[in-house]
């Protein structure tokens, strides 16, 4: 076994400035590339390697000109590794006499053992037949040779967004790169020692650069142990991005005092990797910009200038902003300054489009939404518009929902779009439309469900709070999924262009926790209806609704109920789910009583024997339609089972009706001595077949006051 010491590995690579919205892929993809490599070759100490199955343990670090790792607890040269090689099947590598062919002589050289004899193979099977086998000591990888293999390798497979390519010049030779941005620089360090490799060019060292404005000359570092540390004392530059970020959310915090900072996720990050020294400085802006709506004032900071706006406890806009600064100075007046200069313009920009979008009212846009294509088989944005009024329309009265309110703002959700702020801004969709009906003098109904018809817009998202909304909501989503769908573009594995999946989960979400008392199938036909003209538009109704129970059973998964208890109350293929969720507990509560196994087990049984027999069809009859006849029930048990059903299921259908599913599930595990005692006494397939047809009409009976509420067969182990 070969011994060698052990140290700490760096590997750094200096660039011009990254793209900063790829960085941390970058960062993750360049460190987890090299060590994993080296973890291949057996370069990494036992004691650095992570728990198993989660590959070696190493510290990524990003920023905007440099990608690097460290990595604990690498070997200069691996331990030395048993091989088992396949050489060749037998009956290609021996001739008739068992001596050595022309292939395996040849196979052998070229592995590096030209020498060796037969008898030092190993003969062993191989699948059906037999292979011989060459068992041999490699000796160690060394890190130098393992590490330019990984490095030549990584930088190859980087997740680069849009490569550059540039030349390199060096005496007597011109070389062409292709790159995220040209690379400065190579630095590897195993230990205090260099680790002799190349990459574009570029032979590695130990010297690296710092901050562009803050530091200046090499910094060498003595060890790659202190690298980070160097880099920050010396050179200003926080190395790691995380490092970087918390940061910046505590300077955030810190300057905003009682303010409230509008910092989302990807504004933090992406800020984060565009500065090695960050600093975070206040600025102000005229307050007379305030009277534009704050989201525009707020989208316009992010986008183009990223900065962070400020707003007051109750959320409304401050005039003070804050910014991320790549440079730390006593004296930032000129930052500050400068930061306030340039946003003016943008926000100037932004009132313009404002006040000239005021003068022109939203129902004066609605038919230019004509000129705007929706789909080249669909129509116009205005074709699409009439389709959302006449299913408004159909909804609103099913709903309760004011008439004249839903097609009004199902007429007008759209006109935004045609907007000069929307047309610069298309994420204030919906949210300009109700700033805009809201001058117009539109009721505020109307005006709210400008924006609320596109929520909910992702997983988690608030659903619209009022009837209009929510009429609009449903008819905006229905609209989509028959349109796309019945032109022929369904989601395909994991192709959704149109967000159908989305949207078919928007409106599941809106009809279970509004608990509307709406039909899908009727909403669905409703929505189909507009299309019947149009030849390219085939009907997607039947294809939609299982669409729906295949988004909503995960959906359902999510909450937390089992797969038992979602297809017991989803197994008859439900067209309402306003009490899905109160069936599902009650499926639940049925669950944990003593007698649901019995229960669940008779019922399975009890549908078995309804689907063999010839009165199999009286098992979809109403319940409250009794065929058994009382003259034929000549077993005790028979007669006990049908008194008690006649006595527990009016008070099973009672709870029903009023919602109580719990109480009526509840109820009908009352019958259980019934139903135990007639299985075991009363032979059901009697050779009278007057007998047979009352005994089959009674279990008829049973099974649809037990399947009432849910299936509970499925709870059946």
């Amino acid at each position: 076994m070969t011994m060698t010491h052990t140290a700490t590995l760096l590997v750094e690579l200096l660039t011009e400035e990254l793209p900063p919205k790829a960085l941390a892929r970058l960062g993750e993809a360049f460190a987890n590339g090299i060590a994993t490599r080296l973890a291949a070759e057996h370069l990494l100490d036992t004691d650095a390697a992570a728990p198993s199955g989660s590959g070696p343990v190493y510290t990524a670090f990003s920023t905007p000109r440099r990608l690097a790792v460290l990595i604990p607890g690498v070997r200069a040269q691996g331990a030395e590794q048993r091989v088992r090689q396949k050489v060749l099947p037998v009956q290609v590598a021996l001739d008739a006499n068992g001596q050595a062919t022309a292939p395996l002589t040849k196979k052998l050289a070229a592995l590096g053992f030209p020498d060796i004899g037969i008898d030092e193979l190993e003969r062993a099977p191989d699948g059906k037949a037999e292979a011989l086998f060459l068992n041999y000591t490699a000796p160690g990888a060394f890190l130098a040779d393992a590490l330019q293999s990984a490095l030549t390798d990584t930088l190859a497979k980087l997740p680069v967004p849009k490569m550059m390519t540039y030349q390199r010049y060096t005496p007597g030779k011109v070389e062409v790169v292709n790159f995220a941005r040209p690379v400065k620089r190579l630095t590897a360090l195993h230990g205090e020692a260099i680790v002799p490799v190349s990459a574009f060019g570029l032979p590695a060292g130990r010297a690296t650069l710092g901050h562009r404005f803050l530091s200046s000359g090499d910094i060498v570092l003595p060890n790659a142990d202190t690298y980070a540390d160097v880099l920050a004392q010396q050179g200003r530059v926080v190395a790691n991005q995380t490092a970087r970020r918390e940061s910046i959310v505590r300077q955030l915090h810190d300057i905003a005092g009682s303010d409230q900072v509008v910092m989302p996720e990807s504004l933090i990050d992406e800020v984060s990797a565009l500065v090695e020294w960050p600093r975070v400085y206040a600025c102000q802006f005229d307050e007379a910009f305030l009277e534009v709506p704050q989201e525009c004032l707020i989208l316009t900071m992010q986008t183009n200038q990223k900065y962070f706006a400020l707003t007051d406890a109750a959320g409304k806009l401050r005039s003070r902003f804050l910014v991320v600064s790549n440079i730390d100075t006593e004296t930032p007046q000129d930052i500050i300054e400068g930061n306030a200069r340039v946003i003016r313009p943008r926000l100037a920009d932004a009132r313009f489009f404002f006040q000239q979008d005021k003068k022109k009212p939203l129902a004066d846009r609605v038919a230019l939404l004509g000129n705007v294509v929706y789909h080249n088989k669909l129509g116009s944005q205005l074709a699409r518009t009439e389709r959302m009024v006449a299913i408004a329309e159909s909804i609103a009265p099913r709903m309760g929902a004011d008439l004249t309110m839903a097609a009004r703002a199902a007429r007008l959700a759209k006109a935004d779009l045609i907007t000069d702020m929307v047309g610069e801004f298309p994420e204030l969709q919906g949210t300009m439309g109700t700033y805009y009906a809201r001058h117009d003098g539109e009721a505020d109904e109307v005006a709210l469900a400008c924006s609320e018809h596109y929520q909910p817009r992702f997983s988690g998202d608030t659903l619209p709070t009022t009837p209009t909304g929510t009429v609009v909501a449903l008819a905006d989503k229905l609209e989509t999924l028959v349109g796309i769908w019945g032109i022929g573009l369904a989601p395909t594995g994991e192709k959704d262009p149109f967000a159908l999946r989305r949207h078919a989960l928007g409106v599941l979400r809106i009809l279970i926790e509004k608990q509307l008392p709406l039909d899908l199938l009727a909403l669905l036909r409703a929505a189909y209806a507009p299309f019947a003209s149009i030849a390219t538009v085939t009907d997607p109704v039947d294809a939609l609704y299982g669409f729906f129970l295949d988004r909503l059973r995960p959906l359902l998964r999510d909450r937390g109920y089992a797969s038992n208890e979602i297809e017991a109350v989803l197994s008859d293929a439900p067209t309402r789910f306003d009490d899905v969720i109160a069936r599902l507990d009650a499926v639940r509560a049925f669950a944990a009583l003593p007698e649901s196994d019995a229960l669940a087990a008779a019922n399975k049984r009890i549908g078995n024997i309804l689907k063999k027999s010839e009165d199999g069809a009286l098992s979809n009859a109403s319940a409250d339609e009794s065929g058994v006849q009382v003259a034929l029930l000549q077993e005790a048990a028979e007669k006990s089972l049908y008194d008690d059903l006649q006595r527990v299921a009016p008070q099973a259908r009672a709870h029903r009706a009023a919602g109580e599913y719990a109480q009526a599930l509840t109820v009908l595990a009352g019958l259980r001595g019934s139903v135990d005692a007639f299985f075991n006494d009363v032979m059901v397939n009697a050779e009278d077949p007057a007998l047979r047809a009352n005994r089959l009409a009674l279990l008829r009976d049973l099974h649809a006051a037990m399947n009432a509420v849910a299936d509970i067969s499925k709870l059946a182990s």
